[in-house]
């Protein structure tokens, strides 16, 4: 009988490697193949063969020396820096909202939380004609301020997830402090967020995300702003029907470098997620 459980248990687990592995390969598969396309020394975005015939380096150094028609550097400083300015205020947003939400008790608190869900239900891009309206009004339509403002200024709105984080950490902590006359931004500071390790990695990689990698809010507030755009969109106009054939190489190249910031802000932040769950707070 235990033989049997345990055969059925090795057949069990085999099963879901194997699906495990099937999806891993599905997943890779677009990847692998942007990787690949990025090498090729054949232009176009059509080839009657997937193996490239020749591979350069061409795509990637075209990119940064070839700015005559699209300056990706341009582009992607752009793009870093309203991603590391929208990713810090989005983030304090967050989580002081998230800290407020579940800690503190004030009347307006369940009204606030019950509007917040409401606004939430709708997606952002609904408002962005009447967003346009207002930055040009306050003379910061078509700036990389601007983006930075519309990134980070509706960050509160997704709390959530943190004020659910924030919810598993003992209130008898705060309580402790409180006897021993810490305040709440003490609390806050001091005590919250070195135990609220996972959370903090999760928002701060979302929020910087968002702007990394937005293309709607990016193509209306800049317009025809050349010097401002943000890679996203200026990787859009490489595959416009006039430049498809020459540039679509070096496009997925820059999808490529793309990448970069992300996997590294990943891999540093993930070392943190780990750390929270093994040694964070204990919850009770």
């Amino acid at each position: 009988m235990i033989k049997n459980n345990k055969m059925r248990s090795k057949i069990s687990n085999g099963f879901v490697y194997l699906i495990l592995s099937i999806m891993s390969v599905i997943w890779l598969l677009p990847i692998a193949w942007l990787l690949l396309i990025s090498f090729r020394e054949e232009a176009g975005a059509f080839t009657p063969y997937i193996m490239p015939k020749g591979y350069t380096f061409a795509n990637y150094t075209k990119l940064f020396t070839d700015t005559s028609v699209f300056n990706y550097p341009r582009w992607y400083a752009n793009t870093f820096v309203v991603a590391i300015f929208s990713c810090i205020i989005s983030s304090l947003f967050i989580l002081a909202v998230s800290y407020a939400l579940s800690r503190l008790r004030f009347k307006a608190r369940k009204p606030i939380m019950n509007i917040t869900l409401i606004l939430g239900m709708f997606p952002g891009f609904m408002s962005m004609i009447a967003v346009y309206h207002i930055l040009k009004a306050i003379g910061l339509d078509q700036t990389l301020a601007g983006l930075i403002f519309i990134y980070s200024a509706g960050a509160g709105l997704g709390y959530f997830i943190a004020k659910g984080f924030f919810d598993t950490i003992p209130r008898a902590l705060d309580e402790a402090a409180t006897i021993d006359g810490a305040t709440k931004n003490t609390i806050f500071w001091k005590i919250i967020l070195p135990m609220s390790k996972p959370i903090i990695t999760y928002t701060v990689l979302m929020a910087f995300m968002a702007p990394w990698v937005d293309f709607i809010f990016a193509s209306v507030i800049m317009k025809d702003n050349y010097n401002n755009y943000t890679i996203a969109l200026g990787l859009y106009r490489m595959l416009e029907r006039e430049n498809l054939y020459r540039y679509f190489t070096q496009f997925c190249a820059g999808a490529v470098l793309i990448a970069i910031p992300i996997t590294i802000l990943f891999m540093i932040m993930q070392k943190n997620y780990v750390e929270g769950i093994t040694g964070g707070a204990v919850k009770g």
